[in-house]
């Protein structure tokens, strides 16, 4: 199985737009340690040819150009793409924004949870994305479905499974608790290669690592997980934003309740964080808060980074 990332960031991307904070600027004026990033997503083959996305980033078109492996190739017609499907984990923008960059009348097909569908379905800015060939598929929690787009079968699977996290910013109900948030609003998936068995969980959003998502990851090959902040007031200490960590619906790395914390019994052999924020300290590879998390065993994610399986 190959795996590259084609974004590490979080919403807005490194540096985002309109902030000037000390690790945008750092970015932006190319000091060494700092990497500009784009919005989360990942794409899986198991032979190569043809990808699954993980998340469709509204930087899609720019993290294509940068990977040839998306593009079609020589031998293909005049419209071709090795993007054959597209498991979205939640509705948030920096996760399902980029589906509009796939319009253009490609076969290709949609997974995802009932709730999140739900979501295009009730936004019409979506059905750009032709009905008769872009299929949308309601996968049901805690069972192998083979990903299929296109004709062709991916020789993957996909199990997808709740984690706590939050509703999408943009369809929060601040009148009633939690947001109106409900199961299925966040999810992780295990994608896994039919062939061999071999598996890697990617979770770009979790709010609590619990015990049933400590057992689920308990002695993984390789997971991809929520690296929004270092601590929960970062935001806040920054003047960035005025909400913790958990107000976001993001665990964060460091602290009792952190994921470096929650990670240390679970034998993981390799642990990435994506989802970075903009904010986030171990975004400076020079800093303390990276040594600490490299001290832990995990690795910063970044855009173009490549694992194989």
């Amino acid at each position: 199985m190959f795996i590259k990332i084609l974004g590490s960031g979080a919403g807005g991307g490194f540096p985002q737009w309109n902030c000037n904070c000390a690790n945008c600027r750092a970015v932006r004026e190319g000091k060494p340690g700092f990497s500009a990033r784009t919005q989360s997503s990942l794409a899986v083959s198991a032979n190569g040819v043809d990808f699954v996305l993980l998340n469709a980033s509204p930087d899609l078109r720019q993290q294509i150009a940068q990977a040839p492996q998306l593009s079609p190739g020589p031998q293909d017609g005049l419209r071709a793409s090795p993007i054959k499907s597209v498991v979205l984990t939640n509705g948030d923008v920096d996760h399902v924004a980029g589906l509009l960059n796939l319009r253009e009348a490609q076969a290709f097909s949609i997974y995802s949870s009932g709730r999140i569908l739900n979501v295009l379905a009730g936004n019409r800015i979506f059905d750009i994305l032709v009905p008769e060939l872009v299929t949308r598929v309601e996968f049901p929690f805690d069972e192998a479905i083979p990903l299929r787009g296109a004709g062709v079968d991916l020789g993957l699977a996909v199990k997808a499974f709740p984690v706590h996290g939050k509703i999408a910013l943009w369809l929060e109900d601040k009148s009633v608790a939690g947001f109106g948030t409900q199961v299925g609003d966040t999810l992780g998936v295990e994608i896994i290669e039919t062939a061999t068995g071999k598996s890697c969980f990617y979770i770009p959003g979790c709010a609590k690592i619990d015990e049933p998502l400590k057992e689920r990851l308990r002695g993984a090959s390789l997971v991809f997980f929520d690296g929004t902040l270092f601590h929960e007031n970062e935001m806040i200490e920054q003047g960035l934003l005025g909400k913790t960590g958990s107000r976001m619906g993001h665990v964060n790395m460091s602290g009792e309740d952190g994921s470096m914390k929650a990670f240390e019994e679970l034998s993981v052999a390799r642990k990435i964080y994506v989802h970075i924020n903009n904010s986030n300290p171990t975004l400076d590879a020079s800093s303390k808060e990276r040594a600490i998390v490299n001290a832990a065993g995990w690795e910063i994610g970044a855009d173009g980074m490549e694992v194989t399986l």
